[in-house]
């Protein structure tokens, strides 16, 4: 009997989902997963809310208590309200050293009726300058959305609202490096970043209107833990699928984006996406191996 459409729809909308239930599962409130680590007099509790501000003496930031290689972390976030030019909000997961690997949410304040915009980036054995950005189709200052880092050996994909914004996609085969080996750490932090986070570094940090205030819930980590004493190689071969050892985020439907999932950031792209790092021909007159061959 045939499955309606509908039904294969809503199977594939629940693709990065409904697989975290068969896998490592870590899913707990702030102090079970994460600490504070720096300015501990700017994080308020309020339930099961944490607020963390900036104000002109500091930022603040924290991190995870453990580090993880493959699966999906999950925060839910509100952004600053008003005027927020010339801050930055950060959600991102990074290992150690010169040669870390790290993905990047950053979202960029702007003036009271502008657009907030989102840049991410993408590091690979210590190098970065990936950039992409995107203005978001909501207001992320009224209520709380989710955003998310999906990561295994064949992809890494940027959720917002479980819709993807981009993918990063491992073309080993093509000479391009992939961040497949190296745990990684989840990282949050505010801060004031006037001399380029507001078009181009023009509009500056209007301390009138301090503190400016993030606000979290929903801390989700899905992913396998590695111990700090774990040696690279160690690492991927205990967070890797073989034999009777098999995890969530090696399903073979998890190894590209579905239909539905290119559509959305086929969509995306289209309607939202204002800077390109691929198509900077001034920054990079040699376009970059991965852009070549990416297909997105």
């Amino acid at each position: 009997m045939a499955i309606p459409a509908f039904k294969i729809m809503s199977l594939f909308l629940s693709v990065f989902v409904g697989f975290a239930s068969v896998g490592l599962v870590s899913s707990a409130k702030f102090d079970e997963l994460f600490q504070p680590t720096w300015a501990f007099d700017h994080f308020t509790h309020e339930g099961e809310l944490l607020h963390m501000k900036l104000d002109n003496f500091s930022g603040a930031g924290f991190q995870s208590k453990n580090k993880y290689l493959f699966g999906k972390v999950s925060l839910q976030i509100k952004l600053v309200e008003g005027d927020s030019a010339g801050t930055v909000t950060a959600f991102y997961m990074s290992s150690d050293g010169p040669s870390h690997n790290e993905f990047d949410f950053e979202f960029l304040g702007n003036t009271t009726g502008e657009p907030y915009s989102v840049q991410t980036n993408i590091y690979v054995n210590g190098v970065g300058n990936r950039e992409q950005r995107l203005n978001l189709w909501f207001d992320p200052t009224t209520e709380f959305h989710s955003y998310s880092i999906f990561w295994n050996q064949r992809q890494v994909v940027f959720l917002v609202d479980e819709t993807p914004i981009r993918v990063h996609t491992n073309m080993e085969n093509k000479g391009v490096p992939f961040p497949k080996d190296q745990a990684m750490g989840v990282y949050s932090s505010i801060w004031n970043a006037d001399d380029w986070a507001t078009q181009g570094g023009r509009v500056k940090t209007d301390w009138s209107h301090a503190p400016f205030i993030a606000s979290y819930k929903g801390f989700e980590i899905n992913a396998c833990e590695c111990p700090v004493s774990l040696a690279a190689a160690d690492s991927a071969k205990k967070c890797s699928s073989s034999g009777d050892q098999k995890y969530w985020w090696d399903e073979p439907t998890l190894s590209t984006l579905n239909l539905h999932q290119n559509h959305q950031l086929v969509w995306v792209k289209a309607h939202h996406m204002f800077y390109d790092y691929c198509t900077d021909s001034a920054r990079f007159p040699v376009t970059p191996l991965e852009c070549v061959h990416h297909r997105h």
